[in-house]
């Protein structure tokens, strides 16, 4: 199963780069509301995006 992310991240290094960052810049700074509310946005898109692509527990 970590193989199966591991290789989904690899294979959309965009979307993991902007990930990455946009976790990082959530959890070590304080953005003002707005900008954060928007990140905080994106990160949950992305992460809905790429949990749809991964399908890990697809019969």
């Amino acid at each position: 199963m970590l193989k199966k992310i591991i290789d989904s991240l690899i294979d959309h290094p965009l979307l993991t780069s902007i990930f990455v960052v946009d976790l990082v810049i959530l959890l070590f700074h304080k953005p003002p509301f707005i900008f954060s509310f928007l990140m905080l946005g994106a990160l949950v898109a992305i992460s809905m995006y790429l949990g749809q692509k991964l399908a890990l527990f697809k019969n």
